[in-house]
């Protein structure tokens, strides 16, 4: 009875903290947010406390002078810059210092987190000097608001129906969720008709997450700036964590390594174009997501070409001899050339 307990407590905490952080309808606060244009072809979010160092860091990846200066809180609204890396234009967002209790709004906490859930990967900017308490801290104040750091979303199908109960299923062996369990939470929910399908074993915390809805599941990187203050043993430990780089911008260590991680994180491949008795365009290439197909390469180039295409000819590593004919289903790797041959 316990575990019923404790994901019913579990249900009720996560609604009554979404109620808690929506601000109410009527006394909308004022103020100008932080809203920057999405441009390039990816975009990512620097996070941190105060004089961590990210204005420094932007101003050495961009060309883009961030004002930085040795006490709290000098930047206060985003800056944005662009780091050209491999053709690709990224860009980097500098967000003003988190403090605690961010997610309920304090220091205009809240629109900071906001720019972030439109990023395509944060970089959590960390203080190597502090050890881990800025980043549990970081860690909590996201997750509060529905960001989930290097986390899948949990494989859940989940539907709600007009009537007809609730019908639950699932393809593994359940561990942590049972279908009363399953049923109390939807309860919590209000919800009494719909569909559940546990793919994999899922906690009450995940499963509350897939009801909700509204959650961003994002990858970061963990950076902690400043290791030319510690110990090499420190740097060494810091180093070896799962998802984290060290780097110095006061002296300009390890930068190469941390857009090299950036760009891995960031899932990008770059597609050059060919025409016909021509030398392949290596100056300007075209940038897409990982598991980008011919088709998204011809929307890319023109939206009425999907529709004249014939065939087209790959050159690269996603071919098994170069170059191949292939059609509009074709996966592209990184640096793949293409001839696109219209009917």
């Amino acid at each position: 009875a316990t575990e019923y307990h404790l994901g019913l407590l579990k249900a009720k905490l996560a609604k009554y903290r979404a109620q808690l952080l929506e601000p109410s309808k009527s006394s909308a606060a004022k103020g100008e947010g932080f809203d920057v244009m999405k441009s390039g072809d990816a975009r990512v979010a620097l996070i941190g406390f105060p004089s961590v160092g990210k204005s420094t860091f932007l101003s050495l990846m961009t060309s883009t002078a961030s004002e930085a200066a040795s006490y709290e809180f000098t930047t206060l609204t985003c800056i944005p810059g662009v780091i050209e890396y491999k053709g690709a234009n990224i860009q980097l967002l500098d967000l003003p210092g988190i403090i605690e209790g961010a997610a309920q709004g304090k220091g205009r906490g809240r629109q900071v987190i906001a720019v972030a859930r439109t990023a395509d990967v944060v970089i959590m900017m960390l203080d190597a000097t502090k050890g881990e308490v800025q980043r549990a801290l970081l860690e909590k104040e996201l997750e509060s608001v529905g960001i989930r750091l290097n986390k899948s979303k949990p494989n859940i199908y989940f539907k709600p129906k007009k009537g007809g109960g609730i019908s639950f299923n699932s393809t593994v062996t359940l561990t942590q969720c049972s279908e009363k369990l399953v049923q109390l939470i939807l309860h919590e929910y209000k919800i009494f008709n719909a569909e559940v399908l546990f793919r994999e074993d899922c906690s009450p915390d995940e499963f509350i997450d897939v009801i909700v809805g509204n959650r961003v599941y994002m990858p970061c990187l963990y950076v902690y700036n400043k290791i030319d203050q510690i110990s090499m043993e420190e740097v060494d430990r810091l180093a070896r964590r799962p998802h984290s780089v060290v780097i110095s911008c006061g002296m300009k260590l390890n930068l190469d390594y941390l857009l090299e991680k950036l760009w891995e994180y960031l899932a990008l491949t770059c597609i050059y174009t060919k025409k016909r008795g021509q030398r392949p365009d290596f100056t300007d290439a075209i940038i897409l997501r990982k598991g980008a197909s011919v088709e998204h390469v011809c929307h890319r180039i023109h939206r009425s070409l999907a529709s004249q295409f014939k065939y087209a000819l790959v050159w690269g590593t996603s071919t098994k001899y170069s170059p191949q004919r292939v059609g509009l289903t074709h996966m592209m790797e990184h640096e793949d050339v293409i001839q696109i041959v219209k009917k």
